[in-house]
């Protein structure tokens, strides 16, 4: 990461760092800048491990992909409505072992974010979830085409 994003402290100077990287040409800035957003953004969230921090990171991920496509601040109010019901790890096992493929992972493999999907956190943290997540996510990820 560039020591200019690492020393960034709010969400809003990540934002106004990303606007003013692309407007000179620095798109790579850019993405950096809002991927440590996205960092600053869980981080004051209150997640109690890893797992859940990363958890939390590829929600707000997701939101910037869809802010950025709808050219608005987007929430993804379902998942935390899920989230507040269910707990972190419950909520992000639900999603991840449905049939379908969330909007979620569709949005972040289309972006070249998979590494946020919530499949690639079940991946990393294999203990946390179960044996059939673990699968689907395995699966997911393989088959997910790459930008």
């Amino acid at each position: 990461m560039d020591p200019r994003i690492a020393r960034l402290k709010t969400v809003n100077d990540c934002e106004n760092f990303a606007k003013n990287a692309l407007e000179r040409g620095f798109p790579g800035l850019a993405t950096e800048a809002r991927e440590r957003g996205v960092q600053l953004r869980a981080e004051a969230h209150g997640a109690n491990t890893a797992v859940e921090k990363e958890c939390l990171e590829a929600i707000y991920a997701f939101e910037e992909v869809k802010s950025e496509e709808n050219g608005r601040r987007t929430n993804a109010s379902r998942t935390w409505q899920a989230l507040r019901r269910l707990g972190i790890i419950p909520a992000v096992e639900r999603i991840v072992t449905k049939r379908e493929v969330s909007a979620g992972f569709k949005a972040l493999a289309e972006m070249g974010l998979k590494e946020y999907a919530f499949e690639a956190v079940v991946l990393r943290h294999p203990d946390s979830f179960s044996v059939e997540a673990l699968n689907i996510s395995r699966q997911r990820l393989e088959e997910a085409p790459t930008p």
